[in-house]
């Protein structure tokens, strides 16, 4: 496997009483694509609120770049080039594209990509660029998770988190931002992607990683499981 770029290794994670990760282990490949399955509630936004410091594991250890980072918070974890487009976009409603934008900036890391800057950014999303001026909230669905998209990157990540980014996107518009995100790996980034939809998944994933109830249940490259035809069905709910 290529150098570790993130690496989570016997992580157990509590919601209140509820032992949400049981010693979920897995490492993301440098400049590789980990997709992340499983159904509802078996805890992958836990694993990227864990990986980006929101959630501290009450055992085991995350590590980026070979630097141990467990129990960080966001801000040291996000210095050590890691950047996350959360569920639900979250983007700064009552601000300017613009505005969201230059929030996020920060210099980052040396990558094969070209900094990121608002002009590589406007050039990756030309739609943004006609609206930097406009109020996000006011953008569609789409144009907020392409913002989302680019106010991570403007931190000039080496390991980008996305979770679920094509929740609620019209086909069209989810058709776009997994071309972005085939773009962002070809860049060179190295990316976790949460997702519902094995298909989108399997049509970009490099490795397959599949949690079933806060436990590591599969864990694979997206090549060998197309191969070997298995039938994942009873941890990913599709019938």
């Amino acid at each position: 496997m290529a150098n570790s770029a993130l690496k989570l290794a016997n992580i157990d994670a509590f919601y209140g009483d509820s032992h949400v990760l049981q010693r979920v282990s897995f490492e993301l490949g440098e400049g590789r694509l980990l997709g992340l399955l499983g159904r509802n509630g078996a805890g992958k936004s836990t694993c990227m609120n864990v990986s980006i410091g929101l959630l501290p594991p009450r055992g085991g250890g995350v590590e980026v770049f070979g630097a141990p980072v467990t129990r960080q918070g966001p801000e040291n974890i996000s210095a050590q080039g890691v950047a996350l487009v959360p569920q639900g976009r979250r983007i700064f409603k009552s601000l300017t594209v613009r505005e969201n934008l230059l929030v996020a900036a920060q210099k980052g890391f040396a990558t094969r990509h070209e900094p990121w800057t608002m002009n590589t950014v406007f050039a990756m999303f030309p739609r943004l660029a006609e609206r930097r001026a406009q109020l996000a909230g006011y953008l569609s669905g789409g144009e907020q998770q392409m913002l989302a998209i680019g106010r991570a990157l403007m931190a000039n990540p080496r390991v980008l988190l996305m979770d679920e980014p094509s929740e609620g996107l019209a086909p069209q518009i989810v058709a776009e931002v997994m071309a972005t995100i085939r773009k962002l790996k070809e860049g060179g980034l190295s990316i976790v992607l949460v997702e519902q939809s094995p298909k989108l998944v399997f049509d970009i994933a490099d490795d397959i990683v599949i949690l079933n109830s806060g436990r590591v249940a599969v864990m694979s490259t997206a090549a060998a499981l197309k191969a070997d035809n298995i039938d994942l069905r009873q941890h990913l709910g599709v019938f």
